[in-house]
């Protein structure tokens, strides 16, 4: 299989997750990205289309810890996100994967958020 077709694949499994996940004021959607290098989380409320909340693996308390796109990271990360959602006033959120499947960095990402306090 091409890069351009997986490619393709996985823009239509986003599409797919879109068309069923979308966030408010009052619950903003959790989009989470893994890229080969770093990590891309942020609470977003499509009503206004606006990011609330923003965090990745490029912050800078983030940066010093060497963070990576791996599993160890994930949790680190989804800890760092609850807290900072929190702090916001965000307590509950709709999880988007990005067309990602819900095993390994995703899914640590997601608990360590759970565990952080945020709801979904």
């Amino acid at each position: 299989m091409n890069t351009v077709t997986k490619a393709r694949l996985l823009q239509n499994r986003r599409w797919r997750i879109r068309k069923k996940v979308t966030g408010t004021a009052l619950r903003p959607r959790l989009a989470v990205r893994f890229t080969t290098k770093h990590v891309y989380a942020q609470a977003i409320n499509d009503d206004a289309g606006t990011t609330l909340v923003f965090l990745s693996s490029l912050d800078a308390e983030l940066r010093k810890q060497k963070l990576k796109a791996n599993i160890a990271s994930a949790k680190t990360l989804g800890v760092a996100f609850a807290a900072k959602a929190k702090a916001a006033g965000i307590t509950s959120v709709v999880f988007d994967r990005s067309g990602a499947p819900y095993h390994g960095k995703v899914k640590t990402f997601a608990d360590a958020a759970r565990e952080g306090g945020l709801q979904f």
